[in-house]
């Protein structure tokens, strides 16, 4: 089954199965809870870890839009053959007032070109979650 990731509603065109690793020494708190995540996301992301990803890293309600946790993994596993070679830097992250939410801006390069983007994280179970692009 074959999804475009806009339709995923996944950040797997921001981060991807590379080498390289993201940042979160200039973090502090929160903020550094939140890029870690991010971070994590990468990491399971270059070593193909599709359950990784839904079981710790991507909201319940992304894993359910997915169609569960196995369809979930099959629809990672399918985006992960596709992307490759990209590097993510984490530029700004900013938690609500409440700590359940959080933005994070991105940017990453991919064949030469430049892209921002941003990422929307929540508070579930006490760890952050990507729940959104």
């Amino acid at each position: 089954m074959r999804r475009p990731l806009a339709l995923l509603a996944l950040p797997l065109l921001t981060l991807s199965a590379c080498g390289n690793t993201v940042s979160t020494a200039s973090f502090k708190g929160a903020q550094h809870e939140v890029a870690q995540t991010i971070a994590n996301l990468q990491s399971d992301a270059t070593t193909a870890e599709q359950k990784k990803i839904c079981a710790n890293d991507l909201a319940a309600a992304v894993v359910r839009r997915l169609g569960g946790s196995k369809r979930c993994e099959a629809a990672i596993k399918s985006q992960l053959t596709e992307i490759s070679n990209l590097e993510v830097r984490v530029e700004s992250v900013k938690v609500a007032s409440d700590a359940t939410t959080a933005t994070a801006a991105v940017r990453s390069v991919h064949e030469g070109k430049s892209k921002a983007g941003t990422l929307s994280l929540l508070k579930e179970g006490g760890k952050w979650k990507i729940s959104g692009l």
